[in-house]
């Protein structure tokens, strides 16, 4: 029986298939995977701190889901913004949801694995915030993926996305290069926290944000209405306990993993997930290593040590590896590895859409996970402006995705 499914590479359109079957797992990739994990694991409890090669455990689980459940933002921006389809923006409420019922008691009493300071993030709202998630909303969509979702191609094998990993870290290099202009020459207010700059407080901050979480599903089930959306095509999967390990979760069962990882991040080290601020720091010690004065940098200033220290000392950039080992492994695990055709085309939008995406997570204090997920999950005002801007970049970008030969989903089509 024919049926539509989401491709691996959610750039394309829905695939035909004869069947929905999974492939049979790649059993040597499989070992491979888990012993490279294994070999990084004993290394990092040799060599540091106990919070790293926990929050590479972390991490692999984080990529493990969300190739599983092929959780994205970039396309559930673009199907929203292109045909009017909320499902996996509903996704992303329930994960919010979820998240800031598990933030709002770490945060509010302090909890920590291992006793030290906990605080979420929560910045600044100016230009360099509007400019910044506005550029990356139009890069992840030229890009193939956003931030969490260039880290889980990768590890699924879209060759395409290795060109956009290393043009995400040039942009985020030379955005760390201009961001003292961005912050302290232009218009900037500054952090707003719905806990604890309004009086609210935590529990009052919870409920003004699950509020919103249902004001925003509701809205998208109106859209969809409306619009009379296509419906996302199914995964192929399997039945049982094998889809614990292979085939494919339902994104509600996937973004509460999701946010439960978060949460165990920020009590890990004190800080929610994040990804990109690992990407300036390679970058910059590359600079560093050519003889640029990187140290010299503002947005270096006070943290200067980072840059002459091994980066597995780095946490976010434990966190990044462990998502491209859990990614590799969920998708060897459903056969589905595999190294996929570059063309000028699409190295072209990888180019631009990595450096838009860089540079305008550095302008905009995170991406998709640090600003978006991690600012609205630590009640910050402006993870919800950077969604806003976010999705404006994607309306522009429907325009200029076809340039590039990249698919928009369109009214007609029967699955998005």
């Amino acid at each position: 029986m024919s049926t539509y499914v989401q491709p691996v590479n959610e750039v394309k359109d829905p695939i035909k298939k004869e069947d929905s079957n999974l492939n049979k797992p790649q059993t040597p990739q499989i070992i491979g995977g888990l012993v490279v994990s294994a070999i990084l694991l004993v290394y990092l409890l040799f060599s540091q701190e106990a919070v790293q090669p926990l929050l590479l455990v972390i991490g692999i689980l984080l990529g493990y889901t969300l190739f599983h459940a092929r959780f994205g933002f970039t396309s559930a921006f673009r199907r929203l913004a292109s045909v009017g389809n909320g499902q996996a923006l509903r996704a992303h409420m329930l994960m919010l949801a979820v998240a800031v019922t598990l933030f709002a008691p770490i945060l509010a009493f302090g909890l920590s694995f291992f006793g030290g300071e906990v605080s979420g993030y929560v910045s600044p709202v100016g230009i360099s915030l509007l400019v910044g998630a506005f550029l990356f909303g139009i890069g992840m969509q030229l890009g193939g993926g956003c931030a969490s979702g260039t880290l889980y191609a990768v590890g699924g094998g879209r060759s395409v996305m290795f060109v956009t990993l290393l043009f995400f870290i040039v942009g985020s290099t030379v955005g760390a290069y201009h961001l003292p202009f961005w912050t302290e020459d232009l218009p900037s207010f500054e952090p707003v926290s719905l806990a604890t700059s309004t009086g609210l407080g935590y529990g009052g901050a919870w409920a003004v944000s699950i509020l919103l979480f249902g004001v925003i599903a509701w809205i998208t089930l109106v859209i969809e209405r409306r619009r009379k959306a296509p419906k996302m095509a199914p995964l192929p999967s399997t039945s049982g306990w094998k889809r614990i390990f292979r085939g494919s979760w339902p994104l509600f069962a996937a973004a509460i993993v999701l946010a439960v990882l978060n949460a165990l991040t920020l009590m890990t080290r004190g800080t929610p997930w994040g990804v990109t601020s690992a990407f300036a720091l390679w970058g910059s010690k590359v600079a560093q290593f050519f003889g640029v004065d990187v140290a010299s940098w503002g947005y270096w200033q006070g943290n200067v040590e980072a840059l002459n220290a091994s980066i597995f000392t780095d946490s976010t950039t434990v966190l990044n590896l462990g998502v491209i080992l859990g990614a590799f492994l969920a998708s060897a695990a459903g056969g589905l590895f595999k190294f996929s055709k570059l063309n000028l085309k699409n190295v072209a939008a990888a180019i631009i859409g990595g450096m838009l995406m860089g540079y305008g997570a550095r302008l905009a204090f995170g991406c998709n996970i640090g600003a978006y997920f991690g600012g609205i999950a630590s009640f910050s005002l402006h993870g919800y402006i950077w969604g806003i801007l976010a999705l404006g970049g994607t309306f522009v970008a429907l325009y200029l995705r076809p340039l590039f030969g990249l698919s928009v989903p369109k009214s007609k089509d029967s699955f998005c």
